[in-house]
């Protein structure tokens, strides 16, 4: 028997930082939607008011679906949720919102209750109805746990009866208009049943058929938000009857017919359990923000790659990528980006392998942060590469305003993110070692010695925390409040220190993971100037605490614009490594270098002889 052998090219280095970025697996779990968005109807339409680009997300959302094998196995994958996010949301982040509402909060909480064949599904996996999520009301924002929105138990029917009592528990946000098709919502009550309270559930409730609101229900549209159109509405229940099989886990153990438990600490327990799908959205919301920070950077690189301006003194013209008051920025961004990126992939597989409830409330933290830093961090790069690319970069038909204020959905959805830092700083504050920083970094050290540089950013997050720990225990026991007010400010800070630190961890393991070579030394650049300019930033805490000498936070800035020189060079090669389609790109005017081309006016005299008859 003769084999024979073929050759198989080892893979590019580009090759290799997409791996980094997206995971060894990410042809098989982003190769769906990297080919879904390149296909015609999701590439981007010219113009149209907000109800046609409202009415053309929801048209996507239908196509989108049938493009699946399966709806219910999507919702049931949070990291195939993740990836819809990151390559829907630099499309269209309507569609996005929806797509992540109907999906994950609607079909994942069903799935998470009741299991799969429990209920009749085929409504919502065909798109018959549209699901939604009604849980933040008006008065309450973040307290969810203090809402008023009622379903009491009605003993003869066998069912609840929904109610809004006052203005403040109105449902607030929710896409429940009949805008893109009939509706059905989960929503989040406090059940009531023989005068005793049981906690917050959720409630299979129908909404809307095509036209309008069901009877009982009272749907209002909010007024236009900031960023891309989605139906957002107020939405009030008039003593709207449902039957018993609306309550998810209706069939639990130990609630039999007419009866409701309530053990000690049920109450709570049951409230996350209705809520426990905003986790997976968390991490969703941070990938969302993460892809819209890769494109709209790679659009600047490449942008500043053919911009050309003059030069100095007669000189042929240059790229504006050469000056370094235009490509220092980028750079920084290009290692904000890969730390976003790699830092919600961290907080992700932390999530995915919890084994119990203190493993489970440690990833819950890292989630709750990252999604909060990554959004933060993702609006600061966004803002940047809308910048380095002028007045071009306002315009809508090159893609970037709507990113630019679609992502302050990002930093509210899911969960406000300083609520998000300051129950992190909480929980973390009177820790023994918070995320092991008490560790102090040693005396001395290299600052090209990635190790040395993971030290010192463990000690910020000490300091902070230290700080915060001193200011608690200044403050008068009796006010815990004020303890707080008095504590919060630096807690926050020790909050922000641990994102990073767990980001510059996240860039070490990947720089460690790969084989010696260009990439490597690519990664290495880049981590090495992500924790550089962090370090820069905090070093005259550290100067003071004797964790830097003199010489070393002068050396700094030094070694800092070093690394940007290395990083700019590379800055084209780096964009290509976030792997998005040519056709979503060409979709965007300046990420061409025919960009002018654009503006070319038929009529013009260039184009009808007018100019050579003169």
């Amino acid at each position: 028997m003769t084999v024979t052998l073929t050759d198989t090219a080892p893979p590019s280095t580009t090759d290799q930082l997409t791996g980094v970025l997206l995971g060894p697996e990410y042809r098989r779990e982003h190769g769906f939607w990297q080919r879904l968005i390149s296909t015609e109807p999701f590439r981007r339409p010219a113009g149209g008011t907000p109800e046609e680009r409202l009415e053309l997300a929801y048209e996507r959302l239908r196509i989108l679906n049938r493009a699946l094998d399966s709806g219910a196995r999507l919702a049931a994958d949070p990291r195939a949720l993740a990836a819809l996010h990151a390559w829907l949301g630099p499309v269209d982040p309507a569609l996005t919102t929806v797509a992540g509402i109907h999906y994950n909060l609607f079909l994942g909480s069903l799935l998470d209750h009741d299991g799969v064949g429990s209920r009749d599904l085929s409504d919502y996996l065909t798109m018959r109805r549209i699901g939604t999520f009604l849980c933040t009301e008006v008065a309450h924002g973040n307290n969810a746990t203090a809402m008023e929105t009622t379903a009491t138990y009605d003993r003869e029917r066998d069912g609840f009866v929904l109610h809004t009592p006052n203005a403040g528990a109105q449902k607030f946000m929710p896409n429940t208009s009949p805008a893109g098709g009939a509706k059905t919502g989960l929503v989040a009550a406090r059940l009531a049943a023989d005068g005793a309270d049981h906690g917050v559930r959720l409630f299979l409730v129908p909404l809307t058929d095509g036209e309008q609101a069901l009877p009982g229900v009272r749907v209002r549209r909010l007024p236009a938000r900031m960023g891309s159109p989605v139906d957002h509405c107020l939405t009030s229940f008039d003593r709207l009857f449902v039957a018993r099989d609306a309550l998810l886990g209706s069939g639990e153990e130990g609630e039999a017919e007419g009866e409701f438990r309530t053990e000690p600490g049920d109450r709570r327990r049951r409230f996350l359990t209705s809520i426990g799908r905003v986790t997976p959205g968390r991490i969703a919301m941070s990938a969302c923000a993460a892809g819209s920070a890769r494109a709209t950077l790679a659009v600047a690189v490449r942008y500043g790659g053919h911009r050309l301006i003059s030069g100095s003194r007669g000189a042929p013209p240059v790229p504006v990528n050469a000056h370094r008051t235009h490509h220092g920025p980028l750079a920084s961004a290009m290692a904000t980006v890969f730390a976003m990126t790699l830092l919600y992939r961290r907080a992700q597989e932390r999530w995915e392998s919890c084994t119990d409830d203190e493993s489970r409330a440690e990833a819950g933290t890292l989630v709750d942060v990252a999604k909060a830093w990554i959004t933060w961090r993702a609006r600061d790069v966004i803002v940047e590469s809308r910048e380095r690319c002028g007045a071009q970069a306002l315009l809508e038909n090159n893609g970037m305003t709507e990113l630019v204020t679609g992502v302050e959905g990002a930093i509210t959805a899911e969960g406000d993110n300083i609520a998000l830092y300051t129950k992190a700083a909480a929980d973390m504050i009177f820790a023994a070692e918070p995320g092991g920083a008490d560790t102090p970094a040693p005396h001395t050290g290299d600052l090209t010695d990635p190790r040395f540089l993971g030290a010192l950013l463990a000690s910020v997050q000490g300091i902070w925390f230290a700080r915060a720990r001193e200011r608690v225990l200044l403050a008068s026991e009796a006010d815990a409040l004020g303890r707080w007010n008095a504590a919060s400010g630096h807690a926050l800070r020790g909050v922000e220190a641990y994102a990073y630190r767990e980001a510059a961890a996240a860039y070490a393991e990947e720089r460690a993971a790969l084989p010696e070579g260009a990439a490597k030394d690519r990664l290495s650049e880049l981590e090495r100037l992500f924790a550089v300019e962090w370090v820069a930033r905090n070093s005259g805490d550290l100067l003071a605490a004797g964790l830097l000498s003199g010489d070393q936070v002068e050396a700094l800035a030094r070694y800092a614009e070093e690394l940007i020189t290395a990083v700019a060079a590379h800055a084209p090669q780096l964009a290509d490594s976030f792997a998005l389609p040519e056709a979503l790109l060409a979709d965007w005017p300046i990420a061409g270098p025919g960009y002018s081309d654009a503006y070319d006016d038929p009529e013009g005299p260039w184009n009808t002889g007018a100019a050579d008859a003169r």
